[in-house]
């Protein structure tokens, strides 16, 4: 855990100094990813649920799942990364493959699947407009994980998201299905239904509570389902250098349905919006 935080520090410094320079392309990319956030609501970016804002970023989360088995699972980084915007209306997500800790000694720790996200945001109007979004993702898994901490095969996630806000409340939604490339006999489809109720308080408080929701059809798991209920709470965006902020939050995961992979999980997420 220790390597990892200073992982995310070091990454911040970089951030620091890229920001810093003040050549044209460095201050058109950030007209444009500027121009880009300002037409849409300045919610928070949720725990779990992919926002259907445009967001740009780098952020890390951690996850200490709590198995049925009674094992702990220690999931670093949990697939996040660098979310930049190119054009106004895109947004490119490169996620850094998470990497598991597990504490029984008869399963292997390494790196997860390599995954990513491509964004095109449809409508969207800020809160003097009002305040809601429309945005279909593309996202993709490439099953790349060691020792069995990835998938079978890569996979193919067509997602549709929206949001809506009232004043300082804001919901925002995710439904997708994964589509798998090969091993759909094993991998199945799994459609996610993700949704955030959200509140700000005060300027740097955003206290939220988060259904997150999975189907399966097909595949080893074909006809179970799994929901988590998970209340949290965000603090930021604090400003650090120039472009660079800072935001950081908490939630925990709670199985809420009989069929479930983990119990529980304590949630922790670090972003760098800039």
């Amino acid at each position: 855990m220790k390597k990892a935080l200073l992982l995310v520090l070091a990454n911040a410094c970089i951030c620091c100094r890229a920001l810093d320079a003040q050549d044209g392309f460095c201050n058109d990319w950030l007209q444009r990813s500027d121009q880009a956030k300002a037409d849409q609501p300045h919610w928070m970016t949720p725990l779990a649920t992919v926002t259907p804002r445009l967001e740009q970023e780098f952020r890390t989360d951690f996850l200490v799942e709590q198995m049925t088995t009674g094992d702990d699972l220690v999931n670093l980084g949990n697939g996040k990364g660098l979310e930049l915007i190119p054009y106004e209306r895109v947004e490119l997500l490169f996620n850094v493959p998470p990497y598991l800790e597990h504490n029984n000694p008869k399963i292997h720790d390494g790196f997860g699947d390599v995954s990513f996200v491509g964004k095109y945001r449809v409508l969207s109007a800020n809160e003097e407009a009002g305040s809601y979004i429309l945005t279909f993702f593309l996202g993709g898994t490439i099953p790349t994980g060691s020792h069995a901490n990835g998938a079978r095969g890569a996979v193919i996630t067509p997602t549709i998201a929206g949001g809506k806000g009232w004043g300082r409340f804001d919901v925002q939604s995710t439904f997708g299905g994964g589509l798998p490339v090969s091993h759909e006999n094993t991998i199945g489809h799994a459609l996610a239904w993700n949704t955030t109720f959200q509140y700000h308080v005060l300027q740097k408080l955003w206290p939220e509570f988060e259904v997150n929701s999975t189907f399966w059809n097909d595949g080893t798991l074909n006809g179970k389902k799994q929901t988590f209920l998970t209340p949290g709470l965000i603090l930021g965006r604090f400003k650090l250098h120039g472009h660079l902020l800072m935001a950081v939050g908490a939630g925990f995961q709670i199985a809420a349905t009989h069929y479930h992979q983990y119990n529980h999980a304590p949630l922790f997420t670090i972003r760098f919006p800039f």
